[in-house]
């Protein structure tokens, strides 16, 4: 066994419910710029939404997969890659997408959708993909989840905040116009916030083994931001279109991960890291290529 798979990272129930309130807000403030409209896109041109949750929901696990078994890392760190792979897009690919001149209103919809459908696709994804991950035999007893508790979490985090934010959304417009970018942004300092502390009382851990974590996520990354632009230019998508689905493939609710991390897998150090990394290097690598993309002529095809 790797010396990272003993590693444990704990919280307590009073933190646990705190951080599931940090991500409840989130996922509330993310509803307040979605309205059931936005759904009506994929019926009218689904070309370029089918091609971004194919790479997203497709091609991501497959890549994940591939890496794990290239690099061979601690089953732990490799269950990480996974479960991060699993989630669905994250909140501020929105923004990003944005700054990016990408089509911001295909990655609104792909992160509605991938957000809604991570209900169940995170824990029936993560349930299939886990045993095939080499030596994850030994930490399997441990850390085994029912799908069905996955999705009850999931529910309560994601589902229920998004219902309730679509639906101030719709009925308190003026309101909502007045709160969006003020609990936006408060949502990203708060993301950022329980990102630092989750790896905060793991510091020693993180510097001992951030020389492993940090090129698994750097690569995992890169590659998925890679695929995710690739995999839209072979369908003939547009460069708008394809910075888009870029970044929500490169994008994931790591925050979802860490929660689900800290209920389920007992804070797994592997994972833990993994997942708490991801959330900070995906941050420096999206709005890395936001800028260059902003500062390069958009093409139209």
């Amino acid at each position: 066994m790797h010396p990272i798979d003993s590693v444990q990272v704990h919280f307590n129930p009073g933190q646990l419910f705190v951080l599931n309130l940090c991500l409840a807000f989130i996922m509330f403030g993310v509803a307040l710029d979605l309205r059931i409209d936005n759904f009506s896109v994929l019926f009218r041109k689904p070309k370029a939404p089918i091609v971004g949750l194919s790479s997203q929901l497709v091609l991501l696990p497959i890549l994940t997969l591939a890496l794990v078994f290239l690099f061979r890392p601690a089953p732990s760190i490799a269950l990480g890659m996974l479960l991060v792979a699993a989630c669905p897009g994250g909140n501020v690919s929105n923004f990003a997408v944005h700054l990016a001149r990408g089509n911001a209103a295909l990655s609104v919809l792909m992160t509605t959708i991938s957000t809604l459908g991570a209900v169940a696709v995170t824990p029936l994804y993560f349930a299939f993909l886990a045993p095939l991950v080499p030596g994850s035999q030994d930490l399997r007893h441990d850390i085994y989840v029912n799908p069905l508790d996955m999705v009850s979490t999931i529910v309560q985090l994601i589902l229920i905040p998004l219902a309730i934010g679509m639906f101030v959304h719709y009925r308190f417009p003026r309101l909502t116009a007045r709160i969006q970018k003020p609990i936006q942004r408060l949502s990203i300092l708060i993301f950022l916030g329980f990102v630092v502390f989750a790896i905060h009382g793991n510091f020693d851990n993180i510097v001992r083994y951030l020389h492993i974590i940090f090129l698994l996520v750097l690569v995992h990354n890169a590659s998925a931001l890679f695929t995710g632009y690739w995999w839209a230019r072979a369908n003939r998508l547009p460069i708008a279109d394809a910075r888009a689905i870029s970044l929500e493939t490169g994008i994931q609710n790591s925050g979802l991960g860490l929660i689900l991390i800290f209920n389920f897998f007992h804070g797994l150090g592997g994972m833990a890291m993994i997942a708490a990394w991801w959330g900070v290097w995906h941050l420096v690598s999206a709005f890395t290529m936001a800028m260059l993309w902003r500062r390069r002529q958009l093409e139209i095809a």
